[in-house]
């Protein structure tokens, strides 16, 4: 009884709610490891402190998980143009009136409850269903260069220049994944080496414009180290140093880890609970829990796209594939981070990092897909309802 109510409640591709459920096991265990000594020494002896916040960020992030795969995905579709609107307003006001950490101004705090958005996330996700219903809406016309320009690259480049100048990083990825999913709306390939190009001289002119007008106080100093650095393989910044513990967790790690709890270098990484807890994983579960990791997320992925393979129209298709490869494309990112193969970024793990925006936009965009894929399913069962009747009446 208690199963078909779960299954009546909890609707869409079962596999992807099994996924769900297995990245959010790993999170609490990752992150109450991974933070217990940081929680001592900072939360007053709570060790607690980061798997509390965490289970109620998980919780409040299933709500929203059920809410929207609950909500019709044509929804999505009506609601991207504001979405995005919103989302670039917000950017804006990060801009300007941002909390600054870390000399960056990434997030905004939301007044009387403290709660702090990194902005960057919303417009990452509403800017994926904004380019699903531009490539649905224009789907006849992507052999327009002028067109394609102004009603898709534009927003790109909107929302990639307010992120860049306080996170390069997560604006090279947004462009990154905007220029995949064009890609798989079929937009001609010749367009996005032409937008590639583009996107290098802006970034080439902005950082130029930075040391020109900025000298005693930018980022691009701080860009120009780490990829020196990475290429060198020489450097004492803070970010050195977190890649370096993190290659030492990994390294110790071996076929099966220490076993949970026993790691030593999360009492050494920075961030060891959400930038670089998959360096605690492996320290912690060796090379087979990293395997376990790596392809739950590709599996992730072909389940995204299974259920795209099963819509008939372009949106809900390119809105799946879309949301999936931002996830997956920001996992491997943060994994090839850990493992010393990229620059330092700042990414997180998704749902399984310790944080509070990037839960609650992966929860949002795992609802979306989810929504779907109940769609998707429901219209199977009613074509198999129908073809078991019609066989009912020729056997009759």
């Amino acid at each position: 009884m208690a199963g078909v109510t779960i299954r009546r409640f909890f609707k869409g591709d079962r596999y992807m709610w099994g996924l769900i459920a297995l990245f959010m096991l790993v999170s609490l265990l990752s992150v109450y490891s991974s933070s217990v000594g940081v929680a001592y020494s900072s939360h007053h002896g709570n060790t607690f402190y980061f798997l509390r916040t965490q289970f109620i960020m998980l919780m409040l992030g299933l709500t929203i998980i059920v809410v929207t795969h609950w909500i019709p995905y044509i929804k999505y579709m009506q609601f991207a143009t504001i979405g995005l609107v919103v989302a670039v307003i917000l950017l804006g006001v990060t801009l300007v009136a941002g909390v600054s950490i870390n000399e960056a101004s990434r997030w905004l705090e939301i007044p009387i409850i403290g709660l702090r958005l990194q902005t960057s996330d919303l417009a990452k996700v509403a800017l994926v269903i904004y380019l699903a219903r531009g490539l649905t809406v224009y789907q006849h016309d992507l052999n327009n260069f002028r067109l394609v320009t102004i009603r898709l690259v534009a927003p790109i480049a909107i929302v990639c220049l307010l992120i860049m100048s306080e996170n390069l990083s997560t604006a090279l990825m947004i462009f990154m994944i905007s220029m995949i999913i064009l890609f798989i709306g079929r937009v001609p390939f010749k367009f996005l080496l032409a937008y590639a190009g583009m996107g290098l001289v802006a970034v080439l002119l902005f950082a130029t414009l930075l040391m020109v007008f900025k000298k005693d106080d930018n980022r691009v100093q701080v860009w120009k180290n780490r990829i020196e650095t990475y290429f060198s393989g020489e450097g004492n910044s803070d970010a050195d140093y977190q890649s370096n513990q993190a290659k030492i967790a990994i390294s110790t790690g071996k076929l099966f880890g220490k076993l949970p709890g026993g790691s030593t270098q999360r009492n050494l990484l920075p961030q060891s609970n959400s930038d670089f807890i998959f360096a605690i994983i492996v320290e912690e579960y060796g090379l087979f829990g990293a395997i376990i990791v790596i392809l739950s997320y590709l599996a992730l992925m072909f389940r995204g796209i299974q259920i795209a393979r099963k819509c008939d129209y372009a949106f809900p298709a390119i809105m799946v594939l879309g949301l999936t490869v931002m996830i997956v494309f920001q996992a491997f990112l943060n994994m090839l981070v850990a493992v010393g193969l990229f620059p330092v970024t700042g990414q997180t793990l998704p749902m399984i990092s310790w944080g509070r925006t990037s839960v609650m936009v992966i929860s949002f965009s795992l609802g979306a897909i989810l929504s779907v894929s109940r769609v998707m399913n429901a219209r199977e069962a009613r074509e198999q309802l129908s073809d078991i009747e019609q066989t009912d009446i020729k056997v009759a």
